[in-house]
């Protein structure tokens, strides 16, 4: 849906910042409530949005519950979308977001894809920064290192018809919560109890995406539909499923994070592969894979770069029996999924059809090389125009704005 000039746009610059009075204590890092991923910061912002007047002014108001109708299109038709994205404390006490604006622009392809209204991604960030210095502060102490917010605009459908038609209203709310995961200091960002990551392929009788559907855009509908083979696969002692599409069981993403794979060629050359963002919207394009991909190319394409192997980088159709071939083969190097929440996990096992394919991890200096200079950026150890300092106020003001 395009806004038009008749429209009021979505403008940071008018943000209304209203009154906090309660705010809540800051957990300690090891504290176990935070690990149901509820521990949200103090305030959120909202902006409401009418086919009518476009784009209300934005609010900072204190977090807590929207009202809506049961009626409304969100609840009937699963109009909504969202984004994810962290703030974190660096090794010099600054706080980084990382590409921010990459996220902000897949959001709006999400939204048009989903019917709800536009929006300049600029505008976006604009609040997504304003939010993050009033609260990231107080919730990430310049103590702890490493530390993370996640960050989650929402869009959804309020429109009060039950009619089956594109929502005339629609708020967008972001919010913070904080993040239980381990310091992104490298070596730390595997599962405790393994070495890597257990998948199990999904049956011909399940699919997450189809071509011409949503699978390119962050949707709810893309996600609550996996629940029911995720939660088999985790019965089963699995951390995720890996998707497969067609009739050659090509790979789609794992979970919900992207699946990359480091192998060699019949031919013996060395390869990161990751399945393409083709026009059939079965993948969707990670901030994580794209920086992936990007390190990779400018890492590893000569020896006088570093002293690793040169490796080819290629987005590509990878299919599950390939990789069986490739691993009998003794050809596979590494597997690892990516994403915002999930870091950089390596694959130790994949389940095929009941066929268990057994990947090393830990040996792959390339991934760890990565790891290494991607965990440097966010946290401040390397400078690189991806990291975006937030500037913070100069004085906290305990118990009211700041």
């Amino acid at each position: 849906m395009v806004v038009t000039s008749t429209l009021s746009r979505l403008d940071a610059s008018k943000l209304e910042v209203l009154h906090l009075s309660n705010p809540k204590p800051v957990p300690g890092p090891d504290d176990a409530s935070i690990l149901d991923l509820k521990t949200t910061t103090d305030r959120m912002i909202t902006a409401s949005w009418t086919a009518q007047n476009g784009w209300a002014n934005p609010q900072l108001v204190p977090y807590g519950p929207l009202s809506l109708m049961p009626t409304a299109s969100a609840l009937q038709y699963a109009t909504e979308c969202f984004e994810g994205m962290k703030i974190f404390r660096g090794v010099d006490g600054r706080l980084r977001l990382f590409r921010p604006l990459y996220n902000c622009q897949r959001m709006l392809r999400s939204a048009e894809r989903i019917s709800l209204p536009s929006f300049e991604p600029e505008e976006m960030l604009k609040l997504i920064r304003r939010l993050c210095f009033m609260e990231a502060p107080k919730w990430l102490p310049k103590d702890r290192i490493g530390s993370a917010l996640y960050i989650r605009p929402t869009m959804i459908g309020t429109d009060s018809s039950l009619g089956f038609k594109v929502p005339e209203e629609a708020p967008l709310c972001i919010f913070m919560l904080y993040w239980p995961s381990p310091s992104m200091i490298p070596d730390n960002s595997l599962p405790v109890s393994r070495h890597g990551m257990r998948l199990v392929t999904s049956s011909e009788a399940a699919i997450r995406a189809w071509p011409g559907g949503t699978g390119h855009a962050k949707i709810g509908g893309n996600y609550g539909p996996t629940l029911l083979e995720h939660n088999k696969a985790r019965a089963r002692g699995y951390d995720q499923v890996l998707w497969l599409y067609g009739p050659d069981r090509r790979i789609t993403e794992a979970g919900s994070t992207n699946f990359f794979v480091l192998w060699r060629t019949p031919a013996g050359q060395l390869e990161l592969s990751t399945p393409p963002l083709d026009d059939e919207g079965l993948i969707l394009a990670g901030n994580t894979r794209q920086t992936i991909l990007e390190l990779f190319e400018t890492s590893f394409r000569t020896h006088e770069l570093n002293s690793l192997e040169p490796c080819n980088v290629l987005e590509k159709r990878i299919t599950m029996p390939e990789i069986e071939s490739a691993v009998a083969e003794g050809r596979v190097l590494c597997a690892f999924v990516v994403g915002t929440a999930a870091w950089i996990q390596e694959v130790e096992e994949i389940n095929y059809d009941g066929r268990e394919l057994r990947i090393n991890v830990g040996k792959a200096p390339h991934v760890s090389f990565i790891r290494e200079k991607l965990a440097g950026i966010m946290l401040g150890y390397v400078e690189n125009g991806w990291a975006e300092v937030v500037e913070e106020p100069a004085k906290l003001m305990e118990g009211g704005d700041r």
